[in-house]
């Protein structure tokens, strides 16, 4: 397989950066705000520039950064990527739901840099998201890149919109998992994984 050059750079557009710091100011303002208080002059900056660095998933690629790190190699057994953290924004509220992605593949000929596993996760979680879609999302890049046996993907996480706001229940969580090749085919792969997953090795 091809590999593929891939640089990490955080970076902002001065101009996306001075544009969104208006509307940031509008808001503060509409919410009854005095935007020309000490506490609250720096605001508007520091909140583009959090919503910026916050959604940097979508000037990055998750194919490039799977295909960066490819090799060769026979094993044939399960690659396990626990306990990945997720800091997402839900695009339905604009609030923050955080928790764990469990990621697992088994190769086919090749297999990518355990660090890559969690980049693509980074990569997609970064961006407006709802949690179905980012679940899928994870499983999809993965079997592109690699054409693995299977992939499998479970997300845990906790949704502020529910916490903060609505129901307002704070112990609730939410779980989703993808599954392609032998991870549906097979329950004693599948069942593996999940063991995997919640078992705390020691």
């Amino acid at each position: 397989m091809e590999k593929v050059n891939y640089i990490r750079e955080d970076r902002y557009d001065a101009a996306t950066i001075d544009e969104m710091k208006l509307h940031v100011g509008r808001i503060l303002e509409l919410l009854g705000e005095d935007t020309s208080r000490e506490g609250l002059l720096k605001t508007p900056e520091r909140v583009a520039k959090a919503l910026a660095f916050m959604t940097k998933g979508y000037d990055e690629n998750p194919d490039a950064i799977l295909r960066s790190a490819i090799f060769r190699e026979e094993y044939k057994q399960m690659v396990l990527v626990r306990d990945i953290e997720i800091f997402s924004i839900c695009e339905h509220h604009m609030l923050p739901f955080v928790g764990k992605a469990h990621v697992a593949y088994i190769p086919n000929g090749y297999i990518t840099g355990l660090s890559k596993i969690a980049r693509v996760v980074e990569c997609y979680a970064r961006r407006l998201q709802v949690q179905e879609r980012l679940t899928l999302q994870i499983r999809d890049s993965i079997q592109a890149a690699l054409n693995p046996m299977g992939v499998a993907v479970v997300i845990e996480a906790s949704h502020m919109c529910m916490q903060m706001r609505g129901v307002e229940k704070q112990a609730s969580s939410t779980v989703t998992s993808a599954f392609t090749g032998i991870f549906l085919s097979d329950h004693r792969t599948r069942e593996e994984f999940m063991s995997l997953v919640s078992a705390r090795l020691k």
